[in-house]
């Protein structure tokens, strides 16, 4: 009888990414929150936290309350959707959206506050610049200063199509960015990787060093640069410092 071989192991990376397929994008957390008397909730999200090089940009986005349609439209994670798609949906959420706003930290910011207080001041931005005030957040992951009632949800651009909606906002604009900044840094393929960490993008650093968009504490920027603390390793409540908000640009506004 033939031996039966062993299946080969799978990387953590691929087996998260397999789980997250499987997760069900709906309305259903906005339901929840709407029976329990919400009716402005806002999802929020953030792209660009792990890149190398440029901003994280986050963005705040209100849905109508009958926006179920979005999830059969293919509306999810934003990481999970082509960028055809991805675009297209972009389109359709600035068209039906309440109100949404996108807001950014540069890099220079980030090496100086970290990447986690750098994200907050982002999503804290985003939230403050939507032309309608929300009454509840939806918040993948984390929380941020505001008075506003609030909902951590993990995986939540998988979960909730508010902050899927936010997601797709975010990520679209940063691509933009990133494509744009391709062509006055042609050497290092950001057009291809968007500033990550890949391959390409370690040996164009080896070969013509950092740009000043590069976050310069970021070890492969700078080798020997100590480890950036981890987004999730802590959900402190500490406020945010008044000059760490000025620094954050605000980059397009919903019209009221």
């Amino acid at each position: 009888m033939a031996r039966r071989s062993e299946p080969k192991p799978v990387k953590a990376a691929t087996a998260k990414q397999r789980m997250l397929k499987l997760l069900v994008c709906s309305d259903a957390p906005e339901q929840a929150l709407r029976h329990r008397g919400f009716r402005l909730i806002a999802g929020v999200d953030e792209v660009g936290r792990g890149a190398l090089f440029g901003p994280v940009v986050a963005a705040a986005v209100i849905l109508p309350e009958d926006c179920a349609h979005l999830a059969a439209s293919g509306l999810k994670d934003s990481k999970q959707m082509p960028r055809e798609d991805r675009e297209s949906m972009d389109l359709e959420l600035r068209r039906i959206a309440l109100a949404f706003a996108i807001a950014a930290v540069d890099a220079e910011t980030i090496d100086r506050i970290n990447i986690y207080q750098a994200t907050r001041v982002a999503m804290l931005t985003a939230v403050q610049s939507l032309a309608v005030a929300p009454d509840h957040l939806l918040i993948d992951a984390m929380r941020i200063d505001h008075p506003c009632h609030q909902t951590r949800l993990i995986y939540g651009d998988s979960l909730s199509l508010s902050i899927a909606a936010a997601s797709v906002i975010a990520k679209v604009h940063r691509d933009a960015l990133m494509r744009e900044l391709d062509s006055q840094h042609p050497q290092y393929g950001l057009a291809n990787h968007k500033g990550y960490a890949t391959p390409e993008h370690r040996r164009a650093l080896l070969a013509h060093g950092p740009t000043p968009l590069h976050r310069l504490t970021f070890a492969p920027c700078t080798p020997g640069a100590p480890p950036q603390p981890d987004l999730f390793a802590n959900f402190t409540d500490d406020i945010l410092e008044p000059e760490d908000l000025e620094a954050c640009e605000t980059i397009e506004l919903s019209q009221p």
